[in-house]
């Protein structure tokens, strides 16, 4: 122990640290060229929730002034890969060995890839013989206050048949492992795979051009004896084009497009973010609003069984899911000005919230049998009345809240 506090080692260590550098600023990522950007490519920043090249940390050893550079065309999303840095830690401490960075990036991104900037080049050129893979399914226009102007965006679905397509998606999904937590690659060889990618379109020195924007993958369950059950598992906009509605668009067309097929059981989510539950109610609610069941005179009247039978044969959405538009609407067709409407509504929501605390009741009539007397004293204490409807407050005034972003943005719709 004494050797390891001596100042000798401290020397060292000092000296070593200076082989630290931050992956999120050591790391460029660019996609290019696009519509609306002065130099032709976007920049933007990956967010670690899990470092790929050095897990459970945002810090890579080894290199002074460590530069990684992700270039990717917008269309093909071929990609420039180099890495550069002032210094490595091998050249100075034999004994020492720096991470594995570059061994890491290849691990992510697929074979075929260039290092050096005139090869990169040429494959820009190539960008105008991109066109979007699979069928077109939608096309929208999103108007940009700035630029005042309309950029036009298509969506397509796309399967592993697609000439290229296979090699393209193994590019697309680079961008997971930068931002989404915990990602993972998926089994192409599944068919069970379907792929939605959304494009921009746009035209440059006469010449009609595709950028990827972002796309969603989505698993056909088996449902017995004869349906599926689509799963959305994985979804992605690319930084450059979020906050422009391209992910609505998106889950719009993916609802329509399963909706049309009588052996679609309901669509649910894989483990959905708090971001896509938001989105989701907010499609939904836009889609049920128009459905006969969900009239304003009948939502006041409550939950029903023909709220969810319409929901699931018009628009393949669960019961559960049904539910929770059914309060979102009914919030919006309250009169916030009559206590009696606005009370019966919070009264309502708070039934269902109020499941779990029941659940934890019926868990505590049983444990009475088996627990000796403290141990059920401290589960009573857990479970204690006060505290049940402190939390059962919150979670109320968190719902309304959720739901009174969806109504402004249906408003806005």
């Amino acid at each position: 122990f004494e050797f390891l506090s001596s100042p000798g080692l401290n020397s060292m260590e000092k000296k070593l640290a200076e082989y630290k550098c931050d992956t999120n600023e050591a790391i460029c990522l660019k996609l290019g060229p696009v519509s609306r950007e002065c130099t032709g490519f976007a920049l933007f920043s990956p967010i670690y929730y899990m470092n790929p090249f050095c897990p459970y940390s945002e810090v890579a050893f080894g290199y002074k002034g460590l530069q990684i550079q992700l270039y990717y065309t917008a269309g093909n999303l071929s990609t420039l890969f180099r890495m550069t840095y002032s210094a490595k830690v091998k050249d100075s401490f034999d004994f020492v060995e720096p991470d594995d960075v570059e061994g890491k990036i290849r691990e992510i991104i697929p074979p075929g890839f260039c290092c050096g900037t005139d090869d990169f080049v040429s494959l820009l050129e190539k960008e105008a013989n991109f066109r979007p893979f699979g069928s077109l399914l939608h096309t929208y226009t999103v108007h940009n206050v700035e630029e005042g102007d309309d950029f036009t965006f298509q969506i397509y679905k796309a399967d592993m048949s697609c000439a290229g397509f296979r090699e393209y998606h193994e590019r697309l999904q680079t961008f997971l492992m930068f931002f989404i937590e915990t990602a993972s690659f998926i089994d192409v060889d599944d068919d069970r795979w379907d792929y939605f990618i959304v494009f921009e379109k746009y035209n440059k020195d006469g010449e009609t051009l595709f950028a990827t924007v972002g796309y969603m993958t989505v698993y056909n369950y088996y449902v017995y004896p004869d349906k599926t059950r689509p799963r959305v598992s994985q979804m992605l906009i690319l930084p450059t084009y979020q906050g422009e509605g391209h992910g609505a668009q998106l889950l719009e067309a993916v609802h329509r497009f399963y909706c049309t097929s009588p052996k679609v059981q309901d669509i649910t989510a894989e483990d959905p973010s708090e971001n896509y539950v938001k989105l989701r109610d907010f499609v939904l609610a836009k889609f049920c609003q128009g459905l006969p069941a969900f009239s304003t005179d009948k939502l006041l009247q409550g939950f029903s069984e023909d709220m969810a039978t319409e929901a699931r044969e018009n628009l393949k959405i669960n019961k559960k899911h049904a539910r929770r538009v059914y309060e979102i609407l009914r919030l919006r067709a309250t009169d916030m000005s009559d206590d009696e409407q606005v009370r019966e509504y919070r009264l309502e929501v708070k039934r269902r919230l109020f499941g779990p605390y029941k659940k934890n009741q019926r868990e505590l009539t049983k444990m009475r049998k088996y627990l000796r007397p403290e141990e059920l004293a401290s589960h009573v204490s857990q479970m204690d009345t006060q505290v049940q409807h402190e939390e059962l407050e919150r979670s109320y005034q968190q719902v309304l809240g959720d739901y009174r972003r969806v109504i402004e943005r249906l408003a806005q719709a």
